[in-house]
């Protein structure tokens, strides 16, 4: 069984490399415009409640009934959000997080922790759901954040993190075949649903 663990489209924030988490922002222009329709039909494909995901889900999957998973939901980057490393290089607290490895609790907002806990909590029950029935794959469109905590956690080969940043518009596909009895997810490609790029 295959896992399809893919990225949102490009938004406005995304194009000016701002910090995007809560922000319920949509697909940019641009954004929309570079998205082609995938190459396989599911019935479903779970999202997060941001409408860039379900945007960019109708369009790489027009026909799937689209499943909202509230913890799927980006980062909160806190005081962070909607503003540069730039608009903050003289910040203490972003000074203090990035210096900590981006690791610590981001002022109102959550640490990586947290987020990666909430993420991995949220996407364990669909695979074991998805192992079990075995036909469909799990196709699941969300962010970069989402990628790189369930991909931090379960992948192989074990990367960190910040490693596993997927490619606006696209992900990784993963082989589940040992999830079950090890927890474990092999990564079989890397895949990007834009133009010019399959």
């Amino acid at each position: 069984m295959k896992i399809y663990l893919l990225r949102h489209g490009e938004t406005e924030y995304n194009a000016r490399k701002k910090y995007l988490g809560r922000t319920d922002l949509p697909l940019s222009e641009k954004g929309r415009s570079e998205l082609v329709q995938a190459d396989l039909a599911p019935e479903t494909v779970y999202v997060s409640p941001l409408r860039r995901t379900s945007e960019t889900a109708g369009i790489l999957f027009p026909s799937a009934r689209q499943i909202i998973v509230p913890d799927f939901r980006e980062m909160d980057f806190g005081i962070f959000e909607g503003r540069s490393y730039r608009d903050m290089e003289q910040l203490p607290a972003y000074r203090e997080w990035v210096d900590g490895g981006c690791l610590g609790p981001i002022p109102e907002g959550e640490s990586m922790t947290v987020f990666s806990a909430r993420t991995c909590a949220a996407f364990a029950p669909l695979a074991d759901l998805a192992a079990d029935s075995g036909a469909q794959p799990l196709i699941i469109v969300a962010h970069g954040g989402t990628q790189m905590a369930v991909m931090a956690r379960y992948a192989l080969p074990h990367q960190d993190y910040f490693s596993w940043r997927g490619p606006l518009g696209g992900g990784f596909v993963l082989d589940a075949a040992r999830w079950r009895k090890e927890r474990v997810l092999t990564v079989l490609d890397t895949v990007r649903y834009t133009r010019g790029e399959r």
